[in-house]
């Protein structure tokens, strides 16, 4: 994942920069995540986000040493954006029709971008996991930071005596993140919201199935 640059310069933390500076890292990262979403992790360079950033090349190495430096700041920043955007709707997933809703907003943002593009934290996983440890388990984390949020919703309805005892809502929020990824996969490739409706349906008839 090297990509030129001072690899052994350590680029200051996010909590050691004056807030300019915060400002500075923040764009980068974010021009960055924009690339590597368009055109994948290793057809961005250094050199490209610099350009995409508007930021000189001592700027640049000074706040990511090297690309592998950045690539897991962008996992930071796609995980902490992608529940950001999705919050309002995850944070009301202890009801079915919160559930509904929430399927709602996920498929009309797929069907919005015309399929394309499809899940942020999973098109880096597609890419990393298998190349980069360390980015694989940042994007475990990620992923499982969003499947907390399904698991703490199912949680809250079973407590309520919504959802039967017997409901595993582990595995049922694990299930439920696996049928978004995979419906957002297969829309993309086919160019079609279909295949990400029928996965979220199969699984929130199935979890309606359990409530009491």
């Amino acid at each position: 994942m090297a990509d030129g640059g001072a690899g052994s310069v350590k680029a200051p933390d996010a909590g050691e920069l004056t807030p300019k500076g915060r400002a500075t890292r923040d764009r980068i990262v974010a021009a960055a995540a924009d690339l590597m979403f368009e055109q994948g992790v290793a057809g961005t360079s250094l050199q490209d986000v610099q350009q995409a950033a508007r930021v000189s090349g001592s700027q640049m190495y000074h706040y990511f040493g090297d690309k592998a430096s950045l690539v897991h700041a962008v996992i930071a920043w796609q995980g902490e954006t992608v529940l950001g955007h999705q919050w309002p709707w995850l944070s009301r997933l202890d009801s079915m029709q919160g559930i509904r809703a929430w399927r709602d907003y996920v498929v009309s943002t797929m069907r919005r971008r015309e399929c394309r593009g499809g899940c942020h934290i999973g098109s880096l996983a597609s890419e990393l996991s298998d190349l980069d440890p360390a980015a694989r388990s940042d994007l475990a984390a990620a992923f499982g930071r969003w499947i907390s949020a399904i698991r703490d919703g199912l949680q809250a309805m079973q407590a309520r005596g919504e959802l039967r005892p017997e409901a595993d809502v582990a595995r049922l929020a694990c299930a439920l993140m696996a049928a978004v990824e995979g419906g957002l996969l297969l829309a993309k490739a086919q160019r079609d919201v279909a295949p990400l409706e029928a996965a979220l349906d199969a699984m929130i008839d199935h979890i309606a199935s359990l409530t009491a």
